[in-house]
């Protein structure tokens, strides 16, 4: 019996997945990515891409596509599409997993100081100009147009879009994941003095983080937004664990043998 199962993904753990469920039969996935990105990287298994019409718009997806669960991967960061999942999945009444990344922890040479969000980011930054380099997405650039005093290295995998940008922006087009070695001649060469950075976690853009203890730089550290949650696992492996059970559990008593 082949269950159909809905990722939102967007992550590394996302990634991870697709290609494990890709040549299983039990599971008919889809890969559902927000569409912020202009080039993601491809995946072998189906995919889709854009908004679902919030919450409603999402449970009706669910219902017409007979998904029979949902696996929650997305950044740590996207908040609203993680409550809205929690809330289809629970008018649907079907299970949701959500695959919860562990944050980073300031480790000793670390010189953190947490915000609350980019506004309060832009605003620690204070009055003097400084060399900033902004380890963000796109779509947080614009905050900092209300700091334009100091001088931005921004590092995006696409151009942002918007207009209302730092006067003084460089921007660096690169996807992850990025070497310790490497980060720290990133650092020095554009000559920063403190970065600004979410906590997201994982491996992939932690590079970032070690090069600047290795320099003694300040980091402003955003934290994370509430984020709702389903059953929590930490891993794919885990979430690949939790699938396997729940298939054996769905599946017709006479296809077990029992």
């Amino acid at each position: 019996m082949s269950l159909d199962i809905l990722i939102l993904g967007g992550t590394t753990e996302a990634s991870a997945l697709a290609p494990r469920l890709a040549g299983d039969a039990r599971f008919e996935a889809t890969l559902s990515l927000a569409g912020r990105t202009v080039h993601p990287k491809a995946q072998p298994i189906a995919t889709r891409s854009g908004g679902f019409g919030g919450i409603e718009g999402l449970a009706r997806f669910l219902r017409a596509r007979k998904i029979a669960a949902v696996i929650d991967a997305t950044h740590p960061y996207a908040a609203q599409i993680s409550a809205h999942a929690v809330a289809a999945c629970a008018d649907v009444q079907i299970p949701l997993v959500s695959i919860v990344r562990d944050a980073w922890h300031p480790q000793a040479g670390d010189r953190w100081q947490d915000v609350r969000d980019m506004a309060a980011a832009a605003k620690a930054l204070g009055d003097a100009p400084r060399r900033v380099f902004l380890g963000l997405g796109r779509q947080e650039l614009s905050v900092f147009a209300a700091a334009p005093q100091h001088r931005y290295v921004a590092r995006v995998i696409d151009a942002p879009d918007t207009v209302a940008l730092p006067p003084d922006l460089k921007l660096l087009q690169a996807r992850g994941p990025f070497d310790r070695a490497a980060e720290i001649r990133l650092l020095t060469d554009e000559k920063i003095d403190i970065v600004v950075s979410k906590n997201a976690g994982g491996d992939a853009t932690y590079a970032k983080i070690e090069a600047a203890r290795a320099l003694g730089l300040p980091v402003l550290m955003v934290a994370r937004p509430d984020k709702p949650a389903g059953h929590i696992v930490r891993s794919p492996d885990e979430a690949l664990a939790w699938l396997e059970r729940f298939h054996h559990d769905a599946a017709p008593r006479s296809l077990r043998g029992v």
